[in-house]
């Protein structure tokens, strides 16, 4: 077996698969986007491992690791052939140590080519974090909530431009009800993971398009390196009319139950002020989804305003749209830029 840098480790990531044999738990707080799981040891096992080596030492706790993961050889390995088309498996563990090693060398032993990272998952994520101050070409496609920014950006992909979007990452739209319709949202390592990936697949000198954001997607923080380059970056407005805008929203979010609804008002009742929210309510409980958007984007449209206040204003180019028509928007926003 060969241990590589990580930087070389990713590389071949686009071509063989990628085998982190750390616990569930580990993998679960944080991996290498695109990474299968063969832990070496159970969540409970690694904590029997490591008790056994702070108090009979070293040798004990190899042999009871042994014992552990013998009868699981056969197993690793039929996982392994599931997923390897190419014969050559990208194998890992925390630090690079004996887990990683040992799961090698059984690989090996049967007839794959392995690789494994040298300095392990740890080294993956100094050089993860580190993306985040490399300078970027940012493009922010900005405008007030229900302008269907995240339409327009997936339009703009189609247009051949680089596009990251944040929201996708994140699992979250971003406001109060952000979390409708979408999967549980990545620990924030996870979501650290999935955007320095995101960012190593452009070159520093490539625009990148991505949606206006507060620093907080939901739960998850924009990394404030990133931030930073996003706040002083090139930015093109969509204004649209808010007829059209509450229009989006009402379609957007219809499917979803009142109860859906009302929950995530609950969660902006002190900063929409409360007898908003309680009007708001009121008109989801009657069936008057456009009222109770109206009602909630005197909150968003102040707080939206708000943030771009605070940008310098140089960088900021508006174009008015009469129409949500997110392919058209595209095309003259992209030749703004």
């Amino acid at each position: 077996m060969k241990a590589i840098l990580a930087e070389d480790f990713l590389k071949l990531s686009s071509q063989h698969p990628v085998i982190d044999v750390r616990t569930p738990a580990e993998f679960e707080h944080g991996h290498i986007p695109g990474a299968v799981n063969i832990p070496l040891f159970t969540n409970e096992e690694r904590v029997i491992i490591g008790t056994m080596y702070k108090q009979e030492g070293k040798k004990p706790a190899m042999l009871k690791g042994m014992e552990l993961v013998s009868p699981k050889f056969s197993e690793f390995i039929r996982t392994a052939e599931t997923i390897s088309n190419t014969g050559t498996l990208l194998v890992h563990c925390w630090r690079g140590g004996m887990r990683s090693g040992g799961m090698a060398w059984l690989f090996e032993w049967y007839g794959f080519k392995v690789f494994t990272l040298q300095n392990g998952y740890k080294a993956f994520r100094r050089i993860a974090l580190s993306e985040f101050a490399k300078p970027h070409t940012f493009k922010i496609l900005a405008g007030r909530t229900g302008s269907g920014k995240t339409l327009v950006l997936k339009e703009i992909e189609k247009l051949g431009k680089t596009i990251i979007d944040l929201e996708e990452l994140a699992h979250h739209k971003g406001s109060a009800f952000g979390t409708l319709g979408e999967e549980p949202q990545p620990t924030q390592e996870m979501f650290e993971n999935e955007l320095a990936v995101a960012l190593m697949k452009v070159q520093t000198t490539e625009p990148v398009w991505l949606e206006d954001e507060s620093q907080n997607i939901g739960k998850r923080i924009i990394p404030n390196d990133l931030w930073m380059q996003m706040r002083a970056a090139d930015v093109y407005y969509v204004d649209l009319p808010l007829e059209k805008r509450i229009d989006y929203l009402v379609e957007a979010y219809g499917k979803y139950s009142p109860a859906e609804l009302i929950e995530s008002i609950e969660k902006i009742r002190k900063r929409v002020g409360f007898q908003n929210a309680k009007a708001a309510i009121e008109a989801i409980n009657n069936g008057d989804l456009k009222q109770a958007c109206e009602i909630s984007l005197v909150y968003y449209d102040k707080s939206y305003d708000h943030g771009v206040a605070k940008r310098n204003t140089t960088t900021i180019q508006k174009k008015q749209f009469e129409e949500l028509n997110p392919a058209e928007i595209a095309k003259e926003i992209s030749l703004l830029s």
